[in-house]
């Protein structure tokens, strides 16, 4: 087997990377572009000197758990992921595929850099990764739970308060129908991921209506809706929601913004302009 092709292909998805998109240090300039080596094979979990092999085509062919330890170190798309394993001489594995909780320190930026807008990362299982100030100060139920226990699919279906079962956010039912699209759509994703597969399992057992939905909903896409929630502190917001999706970590950003000169928007700039220590140290995990 012809190993250049996969240590060019290793080459030059290491000289993408810099130290802050896998949340290491910058400690400066660099001689070369792009992460070291060792950097690489401690984030794969593997030795420096087998990976520098590796990069040398002169290594021995790598193991499938080897590939994908070293896919997720290099941050690869599915796409990527599957040229990897073809390259490595081995069929795409997808049972020992876990979901990702580590954002992207650019996109943990970008929704810092966003004063305006309430921003939520979430996983494939609605899992809250992150979330800016503004977010936290508009859901005040994230402020009373632990970060490990913000989960958006459990706090709906298992909710003790059906007034807030979705943190108090309106389109309850569109919710309901796109959570159990998506998490039966990650499972197949990920058959073997524990927390995926626990989750999905205490859902059906303990909620009549997510065990319904999951055998009579189609697949559903996410879509730009109106929700509405009463705070606390300003009272009703109208709010517009949307999705973007981060590909290669299977993650969302969920956003929520209001109409520029309306009641809702002076509501949030109210809510954004809040120093107070709680919205201070209320953000990521």
């Amino acid at each position: 087997m012809d190993q250049r092709p996969l240590a060019r292909f290793l080459r030059s998805r290491r000289a993408l990377l810099g130290p802050t998109d896998v949340g290491l240090t910058d400690a400066g300039p660099r001689r070369t572009r792009g992460l070291r080596r060792e950097e690489i094979a401690a984030l794969a979990h593997i030795s420096a000197s087998y990976y520098a092999r590796l990069e040398q085509a002169r290594g021995p062919r790598p193991s499938a758990a080897v590939i994908s330890s070293l896919s997720n170190a290099l941050m690869l798309s599915d796409d990527e992921r599957t040229l990897l394993f073809t390259l490595s001489g081995r069929s795409p594995e997808r049972d020992d595929r876990t979901l990702r909780s580590d954002v992207t320190p650019s996109v943990l930026d970008l929704i810092d850099r966003m004063p305006g807008t309430a921003a939520i990362i979430l996983n494939a299982k609605f899992d809250v990764l992150a979330l800016n100030p503004l977010a936290s100060a508009l859901f005040e139920a994230f402020s009373a739970q632990a970060n490990t226990e913000r989960n958006l699919a459990r706090a709906y279906f298992l909710a003790p308060d059906p007034s807030r079962r979705h943190y108090g956010v309106s389109a309850t039912e569109d919710f309901a129908e796109f959570a159990v699209s998506q998490l039966r759509a990650a499972a197949e994703r990920y058959p073997g991921d524990r927390g995926l597969a626990g989750l999905v399992t205490e859902l059906r057992s303990r909620s009549v209506e997510f065990e319904r939905l999951w055998h009579e909903v189609d697949n559903v896409l996410p879509r730009h809706q109106k929700k509405s929630l009463n705070h606390s502190v300003v009272g009703w917001i109208e709010l517009h929601c949307n999705v973007l999706s981060i590909p290669d970590r299977d993650q969302s950003v969920v956003l929520f913004t209001a109409d520029p000169g309306t009641t809702s928007h002076r509501a949030l700039c109210s809510l954004a302009l809040n120093d107070s220590e709680d919205l201070e140290t209320a953000t990521y995990r």
